[in-house]
């Protein structure tokens, strides 16, 4: 008879035991970690991590935070280390290994070479009596009793213990350098991630004949004005090119619901007035927040107190930034 078994249980499990592995590491951040964070900051070199089998997976992830978080880093493939890598590294340079056992056959050869070198090893190991724990000159606790696997041979709680190890570190040096969302920004330019912190009014929207129409225009140019510029409204403007209101496609259809004869009405009679506006240089996203709080699509863009443009909510959007 086939076994049955409980998808949800296995999975609810699994979360459970790497959930108790990683509350266990709390205990393990000591004057090593400490010791660890400020020996970077203080670094002229970067940070090399290295590792193999799926501890190298890990050290990617932690060079990919490192580095978009103000940590110049690099990954080091401890089997190639020892078959000729070596040479990428520089006298400066911060070692971090990271390994589950701290005893395999590769990590008992390029430690010594590493200590030769001269460089600092930072071991990150859960093997605290291990070769690579007795050879570094700090160690990263990523102490994993046992893995969520029930043979306890995948790789589960030691790789997240060494991801989780790995943030701190990323964080703590994130923190110290007092590293900024505009800094981000600066290491993120691609992406929902980088737009948001970049991504300003002025560059979305179009500042060639922006929709605009004078307060004395009657109805028929009104509604070519909005069907032509295709965002939806255009805006209302006086002889000094300030915004004095807004005519949605919204305004037109209640103004012909409420008035049989439309022939005598003028712009500043369909108008609403006070509308919400966005300064060009404003953040896009904050645009976004602006029209969905308020429940509209489009805003006048404003630029040293004259209406400059209309931004569409279509043309966030567009962006990928939401």
């Amino acid at each position: 008879m086939e076994p049955t078994y409980n998808i949800k249980e296995i999975a609810i499990k699994t979360i459970a035991e790497e959930e108790k592995t990683i509350s266990q590491l709390k205990k393990y951040i000591d004057g090593d970690f400490v010791n660890t964070v400020e020996l970077i900051l203080e670094s002229k070199g970067r940070v090399v991590v290295t590792g193999i089998g799926k501890s190298a997976n890990i050290a990617t992830k932690i060079v990919a935070t490192l580095n978009s978080t103000g940590t110049p880093s690099m990954f080091m493939h401890a089997a190639d280390a020892i078959h000729g890598d070596l040479g990428m590294i520089m006298p400066d340079d911060i070692i971090i290994c990271i390994s589950k056992s701290g005893n395999t056959p590769e990590i008992k050869v390029l430690a010594p070479l590493i200590k030769n070198v001269g460089n600092t090893l930072v071991g990150m190991v859960a093997g605290l009596d291990s070769f690579l724990a007795k050879q570094s000159d700090y160690v990263l606790k990523a102490v994993a009793d046992k893995e969520a696997c029930p043979n306890n041979l995948a790789p589960t709680n030691s790789t997240t213990a060494q991801l989780v190890i790995g943030d701190a570190l990323a964080v703590s040096l994130l923190e110290m350098r007092q590293f900024t969302s505009q800094d981000f920004a600066k290491f993120h330019p691609g992406g929902a991630l980088g737009k948001k912190l970049y991504l300003r009014v002025s560059d979305l929207y179009g500042k060639d004949l922006p929709p605009k129409v004078s307060e004395q225009e009657t109805i028929r140019p009104i509604i070519l004005e909005i069907s032509s510029k295709r965002m939806g409204a255009t805006a209302v403007v006086n002889e000094n090119n300030k915004l004095i209101g807004i005519i949605t496609d919204g305004d037109l259809r209640r103004m012909l619901e409420q008035n049989k004869d439309v022939s005598h009405l003028l712009a500043k009679d369909i108008m609403s007035k006070n509308p919400k506006t966005i300064d060009s240089d404003a953040l896009a996203i904050n645009a976004f927040h602006l029209m969905e709080s308020n429940n509209i699509t489009q805003l006048a863009v404003i630029q040293d107190e004259k209406y400059v443009g209309m931004v569409h909510l279509h043309d966030i959007l567009k962006e990928g930034i939401v």
